[in-house]
């Protein structure tokens, strides 16, 4: 499927796919030596991944039938040991977002850290290789080869990616993309440039991923994103960290949100078609799937609020980091004394009438979903496009206390620019020009879902009723919130226009300031909120195309 040359190397910098020990590995992989160390498994079915999983202690058979595994301690992506090589002379060295988010490590370094992991691969009794693709459309399709010390990561891969074949498209592609996954293999800080045993390292130049010292299968699915949101954006695509549906009509809609706010339960709709709900490619002739499959946060997962994704964690799934009853083998999914980060994945398929060709229409709804702890925002404004552009680049939602170390009593706002900065190479400017550009050519109506709180912030007020935002969303997409005779109010703060009335919705939570007790601790809390938005769009102080936007934000009294 895959050839074993990579790209060339930049003028005068050495080709990382030309190191002896990853040479040797690539060969290994290509054709095997019977009889040999390592016994090399390519393509093996789900169910043959699963046994062998089992068989190794890599995991347990729940109830459902799905795997279990555990991540050890580091049971979420590990960002601060994400990094990119830097060639100098480059192309990736001219464009990339360098800095917190892309942190460059010297191509000297990245040599010895891919030779110790190539190396280390290589005495492995037993390697588990997935062939599989991304990104839908076949003009942007690429192969990936994903080399895996554990079958269950393996399975992941295999489950998580796409199957497509046929053409990859017109561009030099050919080759791929190569990730190595060596979760008991350690860096060494002092050699290699790391921060920690654990790496993240991702060659743009000859798409070549590397991971050690993490057992996270998150880290796979989100390097080949990041990659992709470095070539795709070069060929007029817009790479985006968002859900899809897709109605009978033909109608699609995109859901944009950081972990926690919903994507996956809203896409997950019964009376809508699932394109994919978490990264997607918008072209000239419509959106694609990147991916093949799916992986919900399952914390607290119901049957009755979320029944697509319960009925789809079953045999073949991979579930992380759940506790589980040794007697029944059932997953007690309110517990979250692993983790509140607990991950289900599964193929897009397992979800019923799921579009599993991957493609769909010109969106008409772009939702921007957020999770407001500080009960401040409405449960659902409609944004003109200069809004739509500035909450892209703001990205907000709140992280809860308890939730992550070190979080305080109070509840915190977040920013990351497109509701996705961990996974840009590139600057946030590059991805908000493509989406105004579709949003001028494609008139999609925007707008902004709050999924948090209401009556009070965290810890004082509620939730707001999975029922409630699920009817909102609905009536957003179907235009009926856009009928003559709805009326909106403008928030006096944040400018954004909320209709006064939605059918299924008690008119009260539409007003978020009138369902606290104290109006003047709404104010106080909205002020405070407004000046987090102004203080995080101060990185953008630089950009002309983003500081035009700021206007597009909350005011200032």
């Amino acid at each position: 499927m895959m050839s074993n040359a990579g790209p060339p190397a930049p003028s005068g910098q050495f080709n990382p796919l030309e190191l002896d020990s990853l040479a040797r590995l690539l060969d290994v992989v290509a054709a095997p030596a019977s009889g040999r160390p390592p016994m090399v498994h390519t393509n093996l079915p789900p169910a043959a991944l699963t046994e062998v999983a089992v068989q190794r202690g890599e995991g347990i058979l729940a109830a459902s039938g799905a795997l279990v595994t555990a991540t050890g301690a580091r049971t979420g992506r590990s960002p601060h040991d994400k990094f990119v090589v830097r060639y100098p002379g480059s192309a990736s060295e001219r464009v990339v977002w360098w800095g917190d988010v892309n942190q460059p490590l010297p191509p000297e370094r990245f040599a010895r850290l891919a030779a110790r992991v190539s190396s280390y691969l290589l005495e492995r009794d037993a390697l588990y290789v997935t062939e599989a693709t991304v990104a839908a459309h076949p003009a942007y399709r690429m192969p990936v080869r994903v080399i895996a010390e554990e079958a269950w990561q393996a399975l992941f891969a295999r489950q998580l990616f796409r199957r497509d074949e046929g053409p990859v498209g017109d561009e030099p592609s050919a080759a791929g993309a190569t990730v190595l996954i060596a979760p008991h293999c350690q860096a060494v800080p002092a050699e290699d440039g790391t921060r920690s045993e654990a790496a993240v390292v991702l060659d743009l130049e000859h798409r070549l991923v590397v991971i050690c010292g993490t057992r996270y299968a998150g880290e796979m699915k989100k390097s080949v994103f990041s990659l992709l949101n470095y070539l795709l954006p070069q060929r007029g695509v817009l790479s985006m960290h968002c859900a899809a549906n897709v109605g009978d009509a033909g109608d699609s809609a995109l859901f944009f949100g950081l972990s926690g706010t919903g994507k996956t339960t809203l896409s997950a709709d019964p009376a809508r078609n699932l394109l994919g709900d978490d990264e997607h490619g918008w072209s000239d002739e419509g959106i694609f799937n990147l991916e093949g499959g799916c992986y919900a946060k399952c914390i607290r997962l119901s049957q009755e609020d979320e029944p697509q994704i319960w009925h789809a964690i079953r045999f073949g799934s991979v579930v992380e980091n759940v506790v589980v009853d040794p007697a029944t083998r059932q997953v007690d999914y309110d517990d979250d004394s692993i983790t509140e980060n607990t991950r289900c994945a599964y193929p897009v398929d397992y979800i019923e009438g799921a579009l599993t060709g991957g493609t769909a229409g010109h969106p008409t709804t772009v939702l921007f979903l957020t999770a407001d702890a500080f009960g401040v925002l409405p449960p659902l404004a409609r944004l003109n496009t200069e809004q739509a552009l500035y909450h892209f680049l703001s990205g907000y939602t709140a992280r809860l206390a308890g939730t992550e170390a070190g979080l305080g009593s109070e509840p915190e706002a977040t920013f990351s620019a497109c509701f996705g900065a961990p996974f840009l190479p590139l600057p946030p400017s590059a991805y908000a020009h493509l989406l105004g550009e579709r949003l001028a050519e494609h008139g999609s109506r925007c707008y902004l879902v709050n999924t948090g709180w209401t009556g009070g912030r965290y810890g004082v007020g509620q939730r707001l009723p999975i029922g409630a935002t699920r009817a909102l969303v609905r009536a957003a997409i179907s235009g009926d919130l856009e009928r003559p005779g709805v009326a909106h109010l403008t928030d006096p703060l944040f400018g954004f226009q909320v209709p006064e009335h939605c059918p299924g919705v008690p008119d009260l939570l539409m007003h978020p300031r009138d369902t606290w007790d104290d109006p003047d601790g709404y104010d106080s809390q909205a002020q405070r909120l407004a000046r987090d938005f102004h203080a995080n769009y101060a990185q953008f102080a630089s950009d002309p195309d983003a500081r035009r936007l700021q206007a597009a934000g909350p005011s200032m009294s």
